[in-house]
Formats: structure tokens, C-alpha cells, sequence
């Protein structure tokens, strides 16, 4: 049985015992700040197989086309990115008739896969239009779910550190994610397993430490964004699809750092 599942981040996807989960998701972002603007485009996909009833095992990669405008001049690179490894664990769980609460502590390694060294005519390109970042990033956190019969509340807290590489040092991330799914159709539950559509509202709180180079802090980097992301996911019995336009509501930036103006995610989801 496929459930309703966060669509803004992947550590909280429900995968059965010994099943595979498939998210595909197309992504569309905009951001500006002094006469910059990018667009990034592309696919997130993100394989997991449930181990066992209480562990997990993810993987994700990205493949994203990046275009920064400065006015006089354009640069942009494409490839694929580097591969996010999870394993998460169900640490304790309480089940009752109708409802679950579950808590997972889940830890993983942004691997370097992606191309770090990518150049145009006009050089070696900026590190934040590499397809990769060249460095070995763990991350971890917790998730907690709540779910019954009509409505899933799902929260997350987690942390990245970032390392070194060609002499950059992307800011540390930390990350607080919410979301609630609640089902919009059928509002009475019958037999057999009919489709339901679940609206979504998620909120992602992201704080960015500022990056390094050559170990001397950009100033013009990181700071704390607030998004609120309503969607929609039509769910059945195998697959999904579901879509969310993440919007900024509140952006404490340093310098001249990139503001996001939209953030949109339509993909599917398939368990086999």
C-alpha cells in the first residue's frame, strides 16, 4: 500500500520490508539578488529498499541544467550530480487502532560523483555552477511521523557538514522541515483500496552557514530561508503523483547572496 509522504524532503518516503520505492521529481527553481538571476532545471530520483520492517536504505542523485545571468555575461553547466546515501532507522514505534507515531533517526554521505572541474570559454566555472562539489558531506537527523486514517503530520531535523575541496567549503546546512497531508477525497473511507487525493502544506525552515575560500568566509553567501510549499499527491494502490511550488516567506540572506523567488516540484512515485 502506497501512502501519502513529505514531497520537499525524501528521508521520510514509507517503503515496506524488502520493497523498492522510485521517486522521480522535476525540478524548477529561480533565484535573483543584484542584477543575477538563476535558473536551475532538471530531475531528482531517489531509489530506496526497505532491509528490514525498521530499516531503510536510500539513494538520490540529481541531474540539474544551471544558468547564472550577470548581465554582461552567462555561464551555465549541467551533468549529474553528486549521490546522496541514507539508511534510516525506526527507532521506536507506537501503533493503536487507526493511527502510528513513529521516530527514526536516519545518518548518510553526500558522496563526490558529480563533475567538479566543468568550464566554458570563459574558464573554470564558479563552484556553485559545478555539477558536484569534489567533497565527502555526512548528514543526519530525525524524523517523526504521525498518521491516521485521514490526515499524516511528518517533522525532520537535519544537519550537513560540509567539507573542503579545490579550496571551496560550502556553509554548513541545517534544516527544519514540517509537513501535513490530509485527505481531501473520498472524505468517507469504504472497502477495497480506492485512490485517494491528499492536499499537502509543508514548511521548510534552512539555514546556510557561509562558504569558504581558500579558508576566508564569503560574505556574500548563506543565511536562513522559510518556505511554505502547498501541494497536491494523488495516491493508489502502486504509484503517485504529486506536485508542490515552494515560496519564500521570509529571507535573511548575507551580501548580495540569491534570493529564491520560486522553487517547484511535479514528479511519481511507484513502490514495487
Amino acid at each position: 500500500m502506497v501512502l501519502a509522504a513529505p514531497q520537499t524532503f525524501n528521508t521520510a518516503l514509507p517503503i515496506a520490508e524488502d520493497s523498492f520505492v522510485l521517486r522521480e521529481q522535476l525540478l524548477y527553481r529561480h533565484a535573483t539578488s543584484a542584477q543575477r538571476d538563476l535558473d536551475v532545471t532538471g530531475a531528482i530520483t531517489v531509489l530506496g529498499y526497505g532491509l528490514t520492517s525498521d530499516i531503510a536504505l536510500f539513494g538520490a542523485i540529481p541531474y540539474l541544467d544551471k544558468t547564472l545571468d550577470g548581465g554582461r555575461r552567462e555561464r551555465s553547466g549541467q551533468g549529474f550530480g553528486d549521490v546522496r546515501l541514507f539508511a534510516r532507522y525506526t527507532a521506536f514505534k507506537d501503533n493503536a487502532p487507526g493511527r502510528t507515531f513513529r521516530i527514526a533517526p536516519f545518518f548518510g554521505v553526500e558522496t563526490p560523483t558529480g563533475d567538479d572541474d566543468e568550464r566554458d570559454r570563459f574558464g573554470r566555472l564558479p563552484q556553485p555552477l559545478q555539477s558536484g562539489s569534489g567533497s565527502w558531506d555526512p548528514f543526519g537527523g530525525v524524523i517523526l511521523t504521525y498518521q491516521t486514517l485521514a490526515y499524516q503530520l511528518d517533522a525532520q531535523v537535519a544537519y550537513q557538514a560540509n567539507t573542503e575541496a579545490n579550496g571551496f567549503e560550502f556553509g554548513d546546512k541545517v534544516r527544519l522541515d514540517g509537513a501535513f497531508q490530509y485527505r481531501l477525497w473520498p472524505r468517507e473511507l469504504g472497502g477495497g483500496l480506492p485512490a485517494f487525493l491528499y492536499g499537502a502544506l509543508e514548511a521548510n525552515l534552512i539555514h546556510h552557514g557561509k562558504n569558504e575560500v581558500n579558508g576566508i568566509k564569503d560574505d556574500h553567501s548563506g543565511g536562513t530561508q522559510l518556505f511554505l510549499s502547498p501541494g497536491l499527491q494523488y495516491v493508489t494502490s502502486r504509484w503517485v503523483i504529486e506536485g508542490t511550488v515552494q515560496l519564500p516567506v521570509a529571507q535573511d540572506l548575507n551580501g548580495t547572496a540569491l534570493e529564491d523567488d520560486v522553487v517547484t516540484r511535479i514528479g511519481f512515485r511507484i513502490n514495487f
